[in-house]
């Protein structure tokens, strides 16, 4: 999709894999937390911010949808945009394809609060955080129907 950016590559090694040969939830998450981490960095949320600032992301919400099986051996990349920023949050999506069929594997779509890690609270988003984040901004056909924009008449 337009708009998206690139922010993982990866295969799927053996020992990622189920008992019935299919990747594990548990690394379609850490694959996603890998773009997650990269998708910020883009935004101004780089670790060295993180530290001198005494800032940090807490994800709040997550959601999930499998919609293909990926396999050892299968390499993938995931793309990543913004869908709303708010003063102290980002709401964001990544999507996991399948590299060599491009076929959509999964989608996620977080919210995550920007915090002050000494008081533990959140705190407002750096003006240019937030001009970064507003340019990164998609349409994204989500998978959920109860999240989806309603069509205009």
């Amino acid at each position: 999709m337009t708009g998206l950016v690139e922010t993982y590559q990866g295969v799927v090694y053996p020992w990622q894999c189920d008992h019935i040969g299919h990747m594990n939830v548990m690394w379609y998450v850490g694959k996603f937390d890998e773009a997650t981490w990269s998708l910020f960095s883009r935004l101004g949320l780089t670790p060295s911010y993180l530290r001198t600032q005494k800032r940090g992301m807490a994800a709040v919400e997550q959601r999930i949808a499998y919609q293909r099986e990926l396999r050892a051996g299968d390499t993938v990349v995931v793309r990543s945009g913004v869908l709303e920023v708010r003063e102290k949050v980002i709401r964001f999506l990544h999507e996991m394809r399948n590299a060599e069929t491009e076929e959509v594997a999964a989608t996620t779509l977080l919210t995550g609060v920007h915090m002050n890690t000494e008081t533990r609270s959140a705190t407002p988003l750096p003006p240019d955080v937030v001009e970064a984040a507003r340019a990164r901004i998609v349409d994204y056909p989500l998978p959920w129907p109860d999240l989806r924009r309603p069509e205009s008449t």
